[in-house]
């Protein structure tokens, strides 16, 4: 469901709609307040869900489009933890989320900063890594921020070379696993305006970036960098590689939002279970409108699926 003040449930009604409530031949359920679901198809002129596809978490929600109440937290976070718990338990291939509110969950009490972190505790994960990816662009882009959700003065001190390495070996994981790539290629940026030139515009690059890059060629793994942040997603540039390391949120985010705003996905990697979401947030300005666009939540949804299939689940 999301936050129910913003376009994620209409999206999810959207998306539940323009498949015909299935993906790769698999039922979808939509997970929150059933009245919640309803109200944001009639807003956007369609059918209600049926009865089967709406699951109940037990909390009722009273929403006004565009104001987000720190009294609907538990349903907001209900919901995921609903949904996460059919994952484990194996009732669900996948799960796709719907956009929350962070400030209003925060008001409530909610300890985490973003949807990765309260999955890592759903789940145990150790090491949650974001991936936001979109097919629909040529060559394809996939960024991965090492440091998420930290504010950006505080993001050399959050990078370690270790931090760094972990995250890497994630990504290629997954890379294998769920996207069939037998030798991935990650392109790892740099910090530092230019990566640093030779630590004249700061030492992160050499000190912390390159003994990390040096570190997963050793293991085995195509790694170059670290590289100049600023020329690394053009079209020729995304040709050499498949995925591409970043030092924090906006490097990462950014370029994605740019070439692809509209299908553009987030993956979570490192999880148990499969998640992904659109790659887009609240958007409470036009809430209760009918007005959003859910391609991203398509494409999200799709994503789930496919890499569900890779799992064989």
């Amino acid at each position: 469901m999301g936050e129910p003040a913003g376009i994620g449930p209409e999206v999810a009604v959207k998306a539940f709609s323009a498949l015909g409530g299935e993906v790769d031949g698999r039922r979808l359920c939509l997970v929150g307040d059933p009245d919640i679901f309803r109200g944001a198809a009639q807003a956007a002129g369609l059918e209600a869900p049926p009865a089967d596809a709406l699951l109940q978490t037990g909390h009722n929600v009273q929403a006004q489009p565009g104001r987000p109440r720190p009294e609907n937290a538990e349903a907001v976070t209900g919901a995921i933890a609903y949904a996460v718990r059919a994952a484990q338990a194996g009732e669900a291939a996948g799960l796709v989320t719907a956009p929350i509110h962070k400030a209003a969950l925060i008001q409530a009490g909610f300890g985490f900063p973003g949807h990765t972190e309260f999955l890592s505790s759903l789940t145990g994960a150790k090491r949650p890594v974001m991936m936001l990816t979109d097919g629909t662009i040529t060559p394809p882009l996939r960024v991965v921020p090492v440091t998420v959700h930290v504010p950006l003065r505080a993001v050399p001190e959050s990078l370690t070379t270790e931090k760094i390495v972990a995250v890497a070996d994630i990504v290629c994981d997954a890379l294998k696993r769920d996207f069939g790539l037998a030798r991935p290629r990650l392109a790892i940026a740099g910090l530092n305006p230019h990566a640093g030139e030779d630590g004249t515009l700061g030492t992160e690059d050499r000190d912390i970036i390159a003994p990390a890059v040096a570190v997963l060629r050793a293991k085995g793994h195509d790694a170059a960098g670290p590289l100049s942040a600023d020329a690394l997603f053009h079209d020729a540039a995304r040709a050499g590689y498949d995925a591409v390391l970043c030092m924090y949120h906006d490097q990462a985010l950014i370029p994605i939002k740019t070439l692809a705003f509209w299908t553009g996905v987030n993956v979570t990697l490192g999880l148990p279970i499969v998640r992904t979401s659109p790659d887009h947030g609240t958007a409470f300005d036009i809430a209760g409108k009918g007005a959003a666009n859910a391609k991203s939540m398509v494409a999200a949804i799709e994503m789930a699926a496919q890499i569900a299939r890779r799992r064989g689940l």
